[in-house]
């Protein structure tokens, strides 16, 4: 009931919940003439959380003082991603490929060198850089 995708199957569906579709709105009303409208949205801080939990726990994505690690939970049947990733004033191209199971270990190469460390090390010079990771996934 709390989660926004939900309310979206359908055009009906949309324009009964009349709220964003990226935010966990506080209730959902149940009676007419508003059943099924969302309402409290912005003030449950939701868009912050449903913004880390994405970022965080799906993508994988973890802010280490001055280097982001990559551990990602996809789906099976996601092939690929990508995230354009500001470090203060520099910005980072990140590419993830989840490779099929077996496939070799995770990899991570920023502008076109491998970390051995399997982070993306996190320098504010101003450039733009480009990293690829590539993680075994469990796609068969």
């Amino acid at each position: 009931m709390i989660n926004p995708l939900n309310h979206g199957r359908s055009g009906e569906e949309i324009a009964a919940y009349k709220v964003e579709p990226y935010v966990v709105a506080a209730d959902v009303y149940a009676l007419a003439p508003h059943t099924g409208r969302g309402g409290w949205t912005w003030y449950t801080g939701s868009a912050g959380w449903m913004y880390r939990l994405i970022l965080e726990s799906l993508l994988g994505l973890r802010l280490e003082k001055d280097k982001l690690r990559i551990a990602p939970c996809l789906p099976a049947d996601w092939e690929t991603f990508k995230v354009h990733y500001r470090y203060r004033e520099t910005v980072y191209h990140i590419g993830v490929l989840q490779t099929r199971a077996g496939n070799g270990e995770m990899s991570v190469i920023v502008d076109g060198v491998e970390q051995p460390d399997k982070t993306i090390p996190l320098v504010d010079d101003r450039k733009e850089h480009t990293a690829e990771v590539s993680i075994p996934g469990a796609r068969s």
